[in-house]
């Protein structure tokens, strides 16, 4: 695989660069390593919203519609996973079918393989090779899981929230969280009876909103007859927002940030962990087992192993600038690790709240991406900023 014909616009590269990001081998080092330089320029929109909402059809109605702009397109598709192989099941490329086709389009399913929130883990690593790679949108379609499909905030710069008509639950955005993170309300399937009422609703929840808050927009489509589809491409094209999660106290900000927390953190030099990405909320670090770190049967110590996923998960609940403590983790070790192996730890916000945050840590060995330990933690976050240590040039 070349990264340079990667970030070049070679299919064939991105393709083999998203396998490698996803089985979190050393190749995906490499691959975070060269796209970090050249992230932000993208403009990344977010669809979400519950199954069986017309949020496929919607995004195939949004690539021609972008593509008849001359926009480059690229969707992150996040599918469910596949009970006996852990890969994507392939229903929204399948739906999406007809932009294959399409040199200006790149479509690819990641398996949400349990990750909670709506995405997958590499779903992040993805959108951020799209934009390197030149593609002047990036459209993500998260699982379809429900209430908790919020994740989608920390990435997209546009977020879209599709609202079927006909759920039978007048207050379903509410429950959702949806009210809180949609720039636009997508009432889909418009000729349906009930679009007219789910439109009506939603305008009158957003008057409960704070007064001082940006009112999202409320459109109403209907793909099949592209109905109110060229309305909805020309705001979202319309949108300056680029590069949010790149911009300042975004994802730069949360990097440069943790790269001064571990360059200044006695225990990760004295351990060898080393930083790998980072974003608000989520890191990923990466350690060699050496001969300081076995035990007396020469497999890698389990406090090793505890250290390397405390270390990701600390630096992960910290990175928003504010001081968080565990005060709950437990570990599961399911894989003995040898002498000489790499280890990559990728830590990720569950939820979190004004004072509580809920953390997850995956230990892999880099080489295969086998699962090598499980970590979840609790942390209580302190009324106090972070402050990096002194002394530390970066």
């Amino acid at each position: 695989m070349s990264i340079q014909k990667a970030l070049g616009g070679d299919r064939r590269s991105i393709a083999q660069a998203i396998s490698a990001l996803e089985n979190g081998g050393e190749m995906a080092y490499e691959v975070r390593r060269a796209i970090a330089a050249t992230q932000g320029r993208a403009h990344v929109i977010g669809v979400t919203g519950p199954p069986g909402g017309g949020k496929s059809t919607l995004v195939s109605v949004l690539i021609k519609g972008l593509r008849k702009k001359g926009r480059t397109v690229a969707v992150v598709a996040i599918d469910p996973s596949s009970p006996f192989t852990g890969g994507a099941v392939l229903g929204d490329r399948i739906r999406m079918g007809e932009r294959q086709s399409d040199e200006g389009v790149f479509i690819r399913s990641l398996a949400s393989r349990g990750h909670l929130g709506g995405l997958s883990v590499a779903a992040g690593d993805v959108i951020d090779l799209f934009d390197a790679a030149g593609f002047d949108v990036v459209i993500v379609e998260t699982v379809g899981a429900g209430q908790s499909e919020v994740e989608i905030t920390r990435f997209a710069d546009t977020r879209v929230v599709v609202c079927p008509p006909g759920l039978g639950d007048d207050v379903q955005a509410i429950k959702a969280g949806m009210l809180e993170i949609a720039d636009v309300f997508v009432v889909t399937k418009s000729d349906l009876p009930d679009a007219r009422k789910t439109e009506s609703e939603l305008l009158a929840m957003l008057t409960l909103r704070r007064s001082e808050a940006v009112t999202p927009e409320v459109k109403r489509v209907s793909a099949p007859n592209e109905e109110g589809t060229d309305a909805l491409v020309d705001w979202l094209d319309a949108r300056s927002e680029r590069g949010r999660r790149h911009a300042a106290g975004g994802a730069k900000t949360a990097y440069n940030l943790v790269s001064q927390c571990i360059a200044g953190d006695n225990m990760a030099q004295l351990l060898g962990i080393e930083l790998v990405s980072a974003s608000m909320g989520s890191t990923t670090l990466r350690m060699r087992a050496l001969r300081k770190h076995m035990n007396f049967n020469n497999r890698c110590h389990g406090g090793a192993l505890f250290a390397l996923g405390d270390m990701a998960l600390g630096l992960a609940c910290n990175s928003h600038g504010k001081i968080a403590t565990l005060v709950d983790g437990q570990m599961s070790i399911s894989t003995a690790v040898e002498e000489g192996e790499w280890l990559v730890a990728h830590a990720y916000e569950v939820s979190r709240s004004r004072k509580i945050g809920s953390y997850q840590v995956k230990i892999t060995r880099a080489r295969d991406g086998e699962h090598i330990a499980l970590l979840h933690g609790t942390v209580y976050v302190l009324d106090k900023s972070v402050e990096a240590p002194k002394g530390i040039d970066l």
